[in-house]
């Protein structure tokens, strides 16, 4: 894990130099202190000490010294870089880190290594929000149609696998191919008739950060870190659930209590990831992946690990989107990266099983 955020860490300085004009790591280093607040001076009471030839400043409350905690970097290069660069690639970071705890945990509820964190219709249904926003009701926010679409879809998916106060995965899991698929036609519906706007809609459906904003990064970050938060803490009885529901109610999970409230929290991280990035594939499908032949299957291990590892992964891959001449949507990258390695991964382990 720590390892992980230090990649992180690197990934989100190195993506800051990358862009039609490049800027020195350093002065984006500096520049990203200076965006995350540290003030221009911090006062702090001092006296000098003399050791060794050295004078060494203490506290002492009858004088004050001012520190200069702020930077010198030019004006320009720190415009670019706080106002432009690092809200997309934050936000980059917190979709990235929201959809691989979402994968982590649908893989392990549906005991799937291929289960992805749009399943059970969340992705669908924030597609469906967003489209009929961009083509039909142009004045409502995009953001929040697309994230009450996702909930929707979620919630109509889960009642219509609900009996008798159960929930199968199996079926569970059909209901939200079938209602992706609807839902699917009716985005085809909509882009048949979206005129002007077909391309906007392309692109938001391709996945794009681009003109991401800090007040996005604001609204998505805290959603991001509570629903983490509250799987974190299920990560046990995810665990236990792997052993099957009849074993799970034995060993005292309240089985249908805990299938709700994770169904639930990954839905809200998911469709707070795709209201304010389009739908994104693989991120949550490879990255968990390829975590659980690194870490195992541990959820206390694997959930913080694949967050941290999406969230570096997404920034690398948004980072090579704006990278080349002509800016491509990140899901075109994504799927392009993730896919071929996600076959290989599948080719590897078949061939080390025989």
């Amino acid at each position: 894990m720590a390892a992980l955020g230090a990649l992180l860490v690197l990934t989100i300085l190195f993506s800051a130099t990358v862009g039609p004009i490049p800027i020195d790591a350093l002065v984006v280093a500096k520049s990203s202190l200076n965006a995350i607040g540290i003030p221009a001076g911090i006062t702090v009471v001092v006296q000098d000490l003399h050791l060794f030839g050295l004078t060494i400043p203490l506290p002492r409350p009858d004088l004050g010294y001012v520190y200069p905690f702020s930077f010198s970097v030019p004006r320009s290069a720190e415009t670019i870089v706080r106002d432009l660069r690092l809200p997309r690639i934050f936000l980059a970071a917190v979709v990235g880190f929201a959809l691989a705890a979402a994968g982590t945990v649908m893989q392990g509820f549906f005991r799937n290594p291929l289960a992805d964190p749009s399943i059970i219709g969340v992705s669908s249904g924030a597609a469906v929000g967003a489209v009929a926003t961009i083509v039909l009701f142009t004045s409502l926010p995009l953001q929040l149609m697309a994230f009450l679409g996702a909930i929707v879809a979620a919630f109509v998916v889960y009642a219509i696998a609900t009996r008798n106060g159960t929930t199968p995965v199996a079926t569970l899991l059909l209901a939200g191919v079938a209602i992706q698929t609807f839902l699917g036609a009716v985005i085809s519906y909509m882009m048949i008739h979206a005129g002007q706007s077909l391309q906007e809609v392309i692109r938001w459906l391709m996945g794009n950060l681009k003109n991401s904003t800090w007040a996005e990064v604001e609204v998505t970050l805290p959603v991001a870190v509570l629903a983490f938060g509250v799987l974190v803490l299920y990560a046990r009885d995810l665990n236990v659930l792997l052993l099957g529901e009849a074993d799970a109610h034995s060993l005292g999970i309240e089985v249908e209590r805990t299938k709700r409230l994770l169904l639930a929290v990954a839905s809200i991280i998911t469709a707070a990831a795709v209201a304010v990035a389009g739908v994104i594939g693989f991120v949550g499908l490879v990255v968990p992946h390829v975590l659980r032949l690194l870490v195992g299957p541990d959820h206390r291990i694997l959930l913080p690990t694949s967050a941290l590892a999406g969230a570096s992964f997404l920034v690398a891959a948004d980072t090579i989107a704006r990278a080349g001449i002509a800016e491509v949507p990140v899901g075109i990258i994504t799927a392009a990266v993730g896919a071929p390695f996600f076959l290989y991964l599948l080719r590897r382990r078949e061939v080390h099983t025989v």
